[in-house]
């Protein structure tokens, strides 16, 4: 993607920033890497240090992922809710590593558990987007059966955001998973609706038509390299946009 591209002179006010659970645990196979954590914590400082408002919705996969628990038995909705707790546990990490770069962050969990941090409100996550801090929103939806894509589409709808930035492991959008087909196809840009036809799987369709519906581009870049979020947010670097 070169700089030219209408998205890289847009000036974004309000951003969310979906970052799945693996992409923290790094190279290693489960849990937390603290190099990955703080390198990515740096990322998202630098960018709220630009006047962006700036959420971020994170995943749970590093530790359970709700649908492959369901896989060994444990029924969906329960399986679901340790996937939940989970992506409070990876909140909590990284509201830490942000602070560590001297930003201010805060923690709003779906799920309400207060010893540990603020449960979601649209008020509360508001207040802090205002004060310049970054809102870590843990907990999903709070809800089974919704992937934290849909979260993350419901909370951009929610706050008014401009954009979502999907981080993967890949540099955009493929016409199916370039790491098991060498044939895949890497689209610049693409609708919503086309995401929708075609069941390109890197967000779910709900996450598509609920952003379709409230007309919030989505940027799907990867998150593997140092700078990765500003170089997507300013139209650098190698990423796909998926338009209303």
């Amino acid at each position: 993607m070169s700089d030219s591209r209408p998205h890289a002179l847009r000036s974004w006010r309000r951003v969310l920033v979906k970052l799945s659970g693996e992409a923290l645990m790094g190279e290693r196979g489960h849990g937390l890497d603290p190099p990955t954590l703080m390198r990515i914590a740096a990322d998202l400082a630098i960018v709220a240090s630009r006047g962006v408002e700036l959420a971020v919705v994170v995943g749970g996969g590093n530790f359970f992922r709700g649908i492959e628990g369901a896989g060994t038995g444990i029924e969906r909705a329960r399986a679901d809710s340790i996937g939940m707790l989970a992506t409070v546990m990876n909140a909590l990490a990284l509201e830490h590593a942000i602070e560590a770069q001297g930003r201010a962050a805060r923690t709003l969990s779906a799920v309400p558990m207060p010893s540990l941090c603020e449960s979601y409100s649209r008020q509360a996550a508001l207040h802090h987007l205002a004060k310049g801090r970054i809102a870590v929103l843990g907990g999903g939806t709070g809800n089974p059966f919704f992937t934290t894509d849909t979260g993350a589409a419901l909370r951009a709808s929610e706050l008014g955001c401009d954009l979502v930035m999907k981080a993967t492991k890949v540099d955009g959008v493929y016409s199916a998973d370039p790491h098991r087909d060498p044939a895949a196809t890497r689209y610049d840009e693409l609708t919503h609706d086309e995401a929708i036809a075609k069941n390109l799987a890197v967000m779910d369709t709900a996450a598509f038509a609920l952003a379709r519906e409230n007309r919030i581009p989505i940027i799907v870049f990867s998150i593997q390299e140092p700078g990765a979020i500003c170089a997507a947010l300013d139209g650098k670097g190698r990423a796909s946009l998926v338009l209303p």
